[in-house]
């Protein structure tokens, strides 16, 4: 059930009529755990079963927790239990098949047999936001949730259950416990919200999809413009649809009376690495850092260390959006330029001669260059594709002048959102006009746009 789409407008129509009714009484997180449950049911109802497991076993682990009885060992049950699950469904086929292949390589004639599974939508997402809640626990940080529907609210919340954000528990389980105050700001900043996701995805996303997925589906086919302009247009689709999920999400939970966090915040604006990933997936990319490159010592413990510790950090981060090689070498690309550029971007040339525009510039062409490994069906694709870009063979890349323009203008926008004069995009009169062109456009053109959300397969 996407976004956007008819049925997810009528589901919510549904549940948001009846929602309305009932927030000011018990019945209101009964109602929106049966909402989400139903929302998850859609896609399989199978996955109810996994989602409500791993729900019981970290409410029984929050109250060991808090009874503290055995503190470490039910919060070692909680990680077991999440990353157990996760690692299985999630990566028992690519462990099978990597064995394999290495054990082929070794002159071993034994296959491993991949258990036949199916990937369960949402679980990297809901895995991790239920974990913030055991680990937070075992470290004082929240309160012990005793009420076990809200416990599975916060974990299924709809809204954000398929692609995040990764609302913590200290965010959402206290919003959870209050009667939600819905005003009229709310509903125009959520109505506003979830227009300009769809447009996102619609206008922008799935239009430069169908370009992207015509040169990456047979890169061999193409010389290095094509290959160039749709790996910087990959770089764009893909914000585009997360970013666009994202605002959808935030929209419709704004709706509800409940804020989740920023998830975007104009990240191909960042003058450095670092900047970047404080601006990209913002609740993953924080998520990482707070529960495994600090706990690994941070930067504590001495340069060579807090390298080590940050190239972890990205690793896994890499392995978390899929169970491919090529993932893991997307991590370790952004590990590798970060250990690269710290130093760099430290230095009074790097801050105070470079202009702007070209630190913004340079580290576009790094996460660019990243992106072939993300969306490259093979490592082999990938480097084919980055010899290609590097032999300088000329065709006509046949780019939509459509999209590029909406690219600029995209860019643009973010551009003078951040400089001095911000204060003209906040004006009533062109935010109205803003959303009611986005409406018209998704109006007009969505029914010939299909595209599932990129970030639902992780």
């Amino acid at each position: 059930m996407l976004f956007h789409s008819w049925s997810f407008a009528l589901f919510f129509a549904t549940f948001y009529s009846v929602f309305l009714i009932l927030r000011r009484t018990r019945l209101r997180i009964p109602w929106l755990l049966l909402a989400s449950y139903a929302f998850y049911a859609a896609w399989n109802p199978i996955f109810l079963a996994l989602i409500a497991g791993s729900t019981a076993i970290d409410y029984i682990a929050g109250l060991g927790i808090a009874s503290g009885r055995g503190r470490r060992a039910w919060l070692g049950l909680s990680i077991a239990a999440d990353l157990g699950v996760l690692s299985f469904f999630k990566y028992g086929a690519f462990v099978a098949e990597s064995l394999t292949g290495l054990f082929a390589r070794l002159g071993i004639p034994y296959a491993i047999p991949a258990p036949g599974i199916v990937i369960t939508a949402g679980i990297s997402f809901y895995v991790f936001r239920s974990l913030t809640y055991t680990i937070d626990l075992y470290r004082g940080e929240v309160e012990v949730e005793r009420n076990i529907l809200r416990y599975a609210t916060f974990v299924a919340f709809f809204p954000a259950l398929m692609a995040g954000p990764i609302e913590r528990a200290k965010s959402l389980l206290p919003q959870l416990r209050e009667t939600p105050r819905i005003r009229a700001q709310d509903i125009a900043d959520g109505l506003s919200l979830f227009a300009a996701g769809i447009f996102k995805k619609v206008a922008l996303a799935d239009a430069l999809a169908l370009y992207v997925g015509s040169i990456y589906a047979a890169p061999g086919s193409h010389e290095a413009p094509a290959l160039i302009a749709a790996t910087f247009a990959f770089a764009w689709q893909i914000y585009f649809d997360f970013s666009g999920y994202t605002d959808m999400a935030r929209g419709v939970a704004r709706l509800i009376g409940i804020r989740l966090m920023l998830n975007f915040d104009n990240p191909y604006l960042s003058a450095g690495l670092g900047e970047f990933w404080r601006r990209w997936h913002i609740s993953l990319s924080t998520w990482f850092r707070d529960y495994v490159y600090i706990p690994l010592g941070g930067s504590r413990r001495g340069s060579v260390r807090t390298e080590i510790n940050m190239a972890a950090a990205m690793v896994l981060s890499g392995l978390w959006h899929g169970a491919a090689w090529t993932f893991v070498l997307w991590g370790a690309i952004h590990a590798a330029g970060r250990a690269l550029t710290r130093r760099l971007e430290a230095t009074s040339v790097w801050r105070d001669r470079v202009p702007k525009i070209a630190k913004q510039l340079f580290v576009f062409a790094i996460v660019s260059f990243a992106w072939i490994f993300f969306r490259a069906e093979t490592i082999a694709d990938a480097w084919l594709i980055i010899g290609r870009i590097f032999s300088f063979g000329w065709e006509d890349p046949r780019f939509p002048i459509l999209a590029f323009g909406a690219i600029v203008s995209v860019w643009l926008y973010q551009i003078v959102y951040e400089s001095r004069l911000a204060w003209v995009l906040r004006l009533a009169p062109l935010r109205i006009g803003l959303v009611a062109g986005m409406v018209l456009y998704v109006a007009l053109f969505a029914a010939s746009r299909g595209q599932g959300f990129i970030y639902l397969q992780f």
